[in-house]
């Protein structure tokens, strides 16, 4: 495997040298700023990326507005113990995107975070855990929540602005390539093994999972 400065190197020889490569770079929003993110900003973007999966990402941005005012501004309560009413007037209402079963991950994912206010709530909990055990972050959303395992839950907590990786096409490339996995890394031993590499190269570059990630993005 190589070092993160190895990899560095490489990406930027790809887009123009460092600093060209530094501007693409930003760092994860502070944790201070996550934890006092409220619960209805999370279940919004949660509610995003689960809408954008396998779906035409502007249509959904286009769209979003709707979404706001149909969901009562994704109020965590209200979305949690939704009616059959409600549930069913939604599936008539032209402003979102009428796909039933991801109408009810609304429900759900809003009943998830009304369990993590026993724990300071989701800024706390989801904003604040450890970024050297980020793969415990995403297996906490795969199980405990509706829709958010693979890359789903990848992209919320990204547009969330925690600090984060994304294993997408040309991430799960470098990896590949690094020997840190041999295929796209879908099962725990290989999730492991992505973290410990990750955390690795945050050791050897002082860098945010989510700076690393994009490097490596970078990288191919």
């Amino acid at each position: 495997m190589r070092s993160f400065d190895e990899i560095f190197e490489i990406s930027a020889g790809r887009h123009g040298g460092a600093a060209a490569l530094e501007d693409k770079l930003s760092p994860p929003v502070p944790v201070a700023d996550l934890s006092a993110m409220p619960d209805d900003r999370w279940l919004s973007i949660m509610t995003k990326c689960v809408f954008q999966a396998g779906f035409n990402w502007k249509v959904i941005e286009n769209k979003w507005d709707g979404f706001e005012t149909a969901f009562d501004q994704f109020d965590v309560g209200r979305c949690a113990f939704m009616d059959d009413d409600k549930f069913d007037a939604l599936l008539r209402d032209e402003r979102i995107v009428r796909n039933g079963m991801k109408i009810a991950t609304i429900r759900d994912n809003a009943a998830f975070l009304l369990t993590l206010r026993d724990q300071g709530g989701a800024g706390k909990v989801l904003g604040g855990w450890p970024s050297t055990d980020y793969v415990g972050l995403l297996d906490l959303l795969k199980k405990e929540g509706a829709r958010l395992g693979g890359t789903t839950g990848q992209y919320a907590m990204r547009f969330a602005g925690r600090d984060s990786f994304i294993l997408s096409r040309d991430v799960t490339a470098r990896l590949v390539a690094e020997g840190v996995i041999d295929k796209p890394g879908t099962s725990k031993t290989a999730m492991k093994k992505i973290q410990t590499a990750f955390n690795t190269w945050m050791d050897q570059s002082g860098r945010s999972l989510t700076e690393i990630s994009r490097v490596l993005a970078m990288s191919v």
